[in-house]
């Protein structure tokens, strides 16, 4: 079922969009919340009137997000993570990790305009994440995730060399 999102939704566009989603979730979430309408060719022909009202808006919006796309091209981003035996991390990194770490680095992205493959990264490693700012201007930033240092099994040890003092 094809809609025109008339507000943000994370992980599924930005406003404005027309998007195909499943019917129940666009009938029983989407439409009553208010976050979307039915693409109807009257629906679309009122979204047309409606970018076309808002061109000047959008070509600084437009000009925003290209501004940000090239700060992110001088930033590189390394995220320290604890990590197990081999490359695994404990715990995960995510969208919300990425946009904090944006955040130090001096660019400004919200969480919901990340979109990382399989939301989240359990691996060190490059990792490359699809930022996109507006309907028209994404970019794919990478950036790299590394161990902190490594964790070593011995806590137990500790443990018993206390009981032992006792």
């Amino acid at each position: 079922m094809d809609i025109i999102l008339k507000k943000d939704v994370e992980n599924l566009g930005l406003e404005f969009d027309t998007v195909s989603v499943k019917p129940g979730y666009a009938r029983n979430f989407l439409i009553p919340q208010g976050y979307a309408l039915l693409a109807t060719p009257k629906n679309k022909a009122a979204l047309e009137a409606t970018l076309e009202a808002r061109k000047e808006e959008e070509a600084k919006l437009i000009a925003a997000a290209n501004a940000v796309v090239e700060k992110l091209k001088k930033t590189s981003i390394t995220i320290p993570a604890k990590v197990g035996s081999g490359d695994k991390l404990f715990g995960s990194i995510n969208n919300a990790d990425l946009s904090a770490a944006l955040e130090k680095a001096g660019v400004s992205v919200e969480k919901k305009y990340i979109k990382i493959p399989g939301n989240t990264i359990k691996r060190t490693g490059k990792v490359t994440a699809n930022i996109r700012l507006h309907r028209n201007v994404e970019y794919n930033f990478e950036f790299d995730i590394v161990s902190d240092a490594p964790v070593e099994a011995a806590p137990a040890k500790k443990q018993e060399a206390k009981s032992e003092e006792a």
